[in-house]
């Protein structure tokens, strides 16, 4: 009876836990982790357990994702949404999850990012978006991110990366940013110089390896010197214009054309022309010091000159002075000697 009563018992207690998983997923009640991988979902589960940590979500056919789609896991630390068909993400999808740490975005086919995604994470620590169609991210994803150590944004189609968004990432370890189609002009050097110090400080990185222009295509840009970069142009024609004083005569100013041509040319303005050019204090202070220690020698060599001259003709007087004395000596003796013959 006693057997009986404990089965029962067993039974009720793991009927909820079975009930709480969903049909096509397999649920892992140790570690609080519901695998839901390759079955071909077109959605999220409605059924999921509140308890769950660790989704798995990867190799299924997910194209779109309502706002707060995971509000039933709250406590959600881990989600793997890989190789999926993901195009768009709208700000609020994420709303809910304050205790996610890993999110996997691989493989899918986003374009771009809207500024306040990923806002409502404030404990995100790894971000990977590779493997998309992302051509553009903003200066800003939301709050800065005092926990984000891993960013991998590699195999998408990135031409520049704005510095203020790595800037809001100071616990930042690793970054991955290859195979993009990075223009290493001078809209990329801010890049640079951040990366320089990120490594510098022990930071991991892969590389950044120029499509374009042709001067430096296949190069890394960290291996470009900074001397090679001129500053972008101000885009400031028509405020030139505006800014004519009245009753002067208005300037010729170059119009902005539609044109294919004229956009070129815009762009050959700002393209990397290899013309070594000091353009930091670091090489202008090294030149400054350069010189001022050529014109201390110059001029400590002129000095002793100066006085190995004042010396010698010194000398020259002093020894001259003393012959003509010897000289004059024996005369006076002879007139002497001749006037007191003279006497006698």
């Amino acid at each position: 009876m006693e057997g009986e009563l404990f089965l029962l018992s067993s039974v009720i207690f793991l009927l909820p836990v079975a009930c709480g998983c969903p049909e096509r997923c397999h649920c892992h009640s140790p570690s609080n982790a519901v695998d839901c991988s390759r079955q071909g979902l077109a959605e999220i589960p409605s059924d999921l357990p509140p308890q769950t940590l660790t989704l798995h979500l990867q190799d299924n056919q997910i194209h779109q994702l309502p706002t707060a789609a995971f509000k039933s896991v709250p406590q959600l630390t881990t989600l793997n949404l890989y190789n999926n068909s993901l195009s768009n993400l709208t700000p609020g999808v994420f709303h809910g999850l304050q205790h996610l740490r890993v999110l996997n975005l691989t493989q899918n086919s986003l374009h771009f990012l809207e500024s306040r995604l990923f806002h409502s994470l404030p404990q995100l620590r790894e971000l990977d978006l590779s493997s998309n169609n992302i051509s553009h991210l903003p200066a800003s994803l939301g709050e800065p991110w005092e926990n984000l150590t891993v960013l991998a944004i590699q195999q998408n189609r990135l031409r520049q990366l704005d510095r203020a968004l790595l800037e809001s990432m100071p616990r930042m370890k690793r970054l991955f940013l290859k195979d993009n189609l990075w223009k290493c002009n001078c809209h990329l050097l801010s890049l640079k110089l951040w990366l320089e110090t990120f490594v510098y400080k022990g930071g991991i990185t892969d590389s950044v390896i120029c499509v374009s222009p042709d001067t430096w295509k296949g190069k890394d840009l960290l291996e470009i010197p900074h001397e090679l970069y001129h500053p972008c142009p101000f885009p400031s024609l028509h405020l030139q214009s505006s800014q004519v004083p009245q009753g002067a005569a208005p300037r010729a100013v170059p119009r902005l054309s539609n044109s294919h041509s004229t956009g070129e040319r815009d762009h050959r303005e700002c393209e990397v022309k290899p013309k070594p050019r000091p353009a930091n204090l670091r090489h202008a202070v090294a030149t400054t010091v350069i010189t001022g220690v050529v014109c201390g020698v110059v001029c400590l060599m002129m000095l002793a000159a100066a006085i190995y001259g004042c010396t010698y003709a010194a000398i020259t007087a002093q020894y001259h002075g003393g012959r003509l004395a010897q000289a004059n000596k024996p005369t006076k003796t002879e007139g002497k000697e001749l006037s007191d013959s003279s006497l006698a």
